[in-house]
């Protein structure tokens, strides 16, 4: 199977998984990451752009169980699995298969696994890097959304809750994981990105934090 086929192939397999998804994690989600990986892949030469572009194309398939089960199971583990027996029926080379399968086991923020490759560490920052700016507030408003959570609480009160729960606002994501992105990408060029983009973030949840709580009472 040539390039361009495989590439169809499986961007139809990730839209079929995908596509009824509405918590930040759909179609448009992945089609971002291809974007800023292959963006990425520019300033990394020894990173191979085919593999780190079908690793971001199938790096959410699983989203659907994981979002289903409200965080289990691993959508980074099970969407491995899945890719790998994906392209193997397609026909591509096992260790090609087994490399992209690597990327997408290694790509989630809260796991133990890092990235062992140029490719695995491209997707890991795509990733990030659309949890982060403009977008990745709109993500978390999205997903904080569909939880029923609250607009915005106070710093302590998003600490102290629990995932998918009333306080588990687009702020706590932003306190819990968002702001820490920076120090945790993989690429020098992702690292540069990500803290332009969380700058803006700050920006924006210090005017959110006048607007809500105008009285000016800190968080404590």
């Amino acid at each position: 199977m040539n390039q361009t086929t495989l590439r169809d192939a499986a961007r139809i397999f990730m839209r079929e998984r995908l596509e009824h998804l509405s918590d930040g994690h759909d179609c448009d989600h992945t089609l971002r990451v291809v974007r800023r990986a292959l963006a990425l892949c520019r300033e990394i030469p020894e990173a191979d752009p085919f593999l780190v572009e079908i690793a971001a194309i199938l790096h959410d398939v699983a989203r659907p169980e994981e979002t289903a089960g409200r965080g289990k199971p691993d959508h980074a583990e099970l969407g491995a699995r899945l890719a790998e027996e994906f392209l193997l029926a397609h026909g591509t080379d096992a260790d090609f298969a087994r490399r992209v399968a690597a990327c997408i086991r290694e790509h989630r923020y809260r796991s133990d696994r890092r990235p062992s490759s140029p490719e695995a560490a491209i997707l890991f920052d795509a990733d990030k890097l659309d949890s982060l700016g403009a977008a990745g507030i709109g993500r978390a408003f999205l997903f904080a959304g569909k939880a029923g959570a609250r607009l915005h609480n106070r710093r302590h009160e998003a600490l102290a809750g629990a995932p998918y729960g009333r306080e588990d606002t687009a702020y706590r994501e932003y306190l819990v994981k968002l702001s820490k992105l920076p120090e945790v990408m993989r690429t020098a060029a992702g690292r540069r990105r990500a803290t332009e983009l969380k700058e803006f973030m700050d920006a924006f949840f210090v005017q959110l934090d006048r607007e809500i709580y105008p009285d000016g009472v800190a968080k404590n």
